[in-house]
């Protein structure tokens, strides 16, 4: 209760210093919104304007009542540290009683975990450009929604308050996200893979580097627009959620007219943040496919899919529960058995949920010797690394809740490493059970 009420009273502050900064400094705001890709696009956008303006991105996911605050004012999350939230309340009111350098652009990343969220947001925030990246068919944080389409609804306030001088950047390629802009008086831009979107990626393929044996690299793919063309080439980023992310970063780009080259000699530099599908060299010569942050139906299809092109000796699915999903949760575990039954030569599951998984795998054949299920992920971690031989490609994906990093530490080959490669790695976490 003490704690609730701590937290209750610190957002309070923070939202009203961060008011303030915003009505002082003027900076324009461009949001990221969406069920899949907002930190990895937020990333690409950062990376594409810091080569010609002032910008600021948020860091890590702060995306929440507390974490956009924390953007703004430019301070990090100083967890249970009473002294540590003294500090950074300080820092705002300084920015506000005497003038500070302050950026010009600010990429924000917000998220919406229940009904309102959004909203509250908007309150606050005036979004020169907003970005909405992917919904998919049952998306994350639906549990707390009617359904996947009030999520919806609730993701397109970004774009409805949007004024006429604004930009509305839009997944084509999404139709719920698509379906949006019919929802905005500003203007519109769109990005994917389909013939009708303003800024369109084609060719897509995965980079090789020269050795023994091809190993994947990063990717590349051909990026038109209004007529010109030009070739995009991203190292240690991997699938389509990459090229998605790109398409982000340079859709932005071209608002603020930059040019192709220019958004394609920027984006040479943008990696994807940890925990989102990075290659980690594995111990007895295995590789390990990243994509632990977190987890939902849409994104867990598309990690399948990049196992699937990845070439390797054995496939090996590690995946775990999918939270956040409500009544769609049976469903939604059970097609990605499906669809791991295709790709995976062996798949092991960790958690409650996954078990619907397991028993979709094990209704269509699939062996006892190639399918293993585990409550938590030191059991699964343990087995895996018995498991595991040269030349296998490992993909490890769950919720955050799952701490499914814990399993890539018990099989990467440079755990002295982690702090660099894992994601959360930060004390706090590293307290958490």
């Amino acid at each position: 209760m003490i704690k609730k009420l701590f937290k209750k009273i610190v957002v309070s502050i923070l939202v009203l210093e961060a008011r303030l900064i915003l009505k002082k400094y003027k900076p324009e705001i461009i949001a990221v919104t969406g069920s899949v890709g907002k930190t990895s696009a937020k990333e690409a956008i950062f990376t594409v304007l810091e080569k010609k303006f002032s910008v600021r991105k948020s860091e890590k996911s702060y995306n929440s009542e507390l974490g956009v605050p924390l953007a703004l004012i430019g301070v990090s999350n100083a967890w249970y540290s009473v002294w540590g939230w003294l500090k950074n309340m300080l820092k705002g009111a300084r920015m506000i009683l005497a003038r500070s350098e302050y950026p010009k652009k600010l990429v924000l990343e917000l998220g919406a975990d229940r009904p309102g969220d959004i909203s509250r947001f908007l309150h606050y925030l005036n979004p020169h450009i907003g970005i909405v990246t992917a919904i998919g068919e049952v998306p994350v944080h639906v549990e707390f929604f009617a359904g996947p389409e009030e999520l919806a609804k609730e993701k397109a306030k970004l774009v409805e308050a949007l004024a006429f001088r604004d930009w509305a950047v839009i997944n084509s390629d999404d139709d719920t996200v698509l379906d949006m802009k019919s929802l905005t008086k500003s203007h519109v831009f769109t990005y994917g893979f389909g013939e009708d979107a303003d800024l369109r990626a084609s060719n897509y393929r995965l980079l090789y580097k020269r050795g023994r044996g091809p190993r994947p690299e990063g990717i590349t793919f051909k990026m038109d627009y209004k007529g010109a063309s030009v070739p995009i080439r991203v190292f240690n980023t991997f699938g389509k959620q990459g090229v998605y992310a790109a398409l982000a970063g340079a859709s932005v780009g071209l608002i603020y007219e930059m040019n192709l080259v220019e958004i394609a000699e920027a984006l040479s530099q943008y990696q994807s943040p940890v925990g989102r599908l990075k290659l980690i060299e594995g111990e007895k010569d295995t590789w390990i496919l990243d994509d632990t942050y977190n987890a939902s139906p849409h994104a867990m299809h598309l990690a399948l899919d990049l196992l699937r092109d990845f070439p390797a000796e054995r496939k090996i699915a590690v995946l775990g529960d999918m939270l956040e999903l409500g009544r769609f949760a049976i469903q939604a575990h059970r097609k990605v058995g499906d669809h791991a039954r295709e790709i995976a030569d062996i798949v092991i599951t960790v958690g409650p949920r996954s078990k619907f998984i397991a028993e979709e795998l094990r209704a269509h054949g699939f062996g006892r010797k190639k399918l293993f299920s585990f409550s938590e992920s030191g059991e699964a971690g343990r087995k895996l690394e018995k498991l595991i031989g040269p030349g296998d490609l490992i993909l490890v994906k769950g919720s955050q809740s799952m701490r499914m990093e814990r399993i890539v530490e018990e099989i990467m080959a440079h755990p002295e490493d982690k702090e660099m490669l894992l994601t959360r790695q930060d004390p706090e976490w590293q307290k958490i059970p």
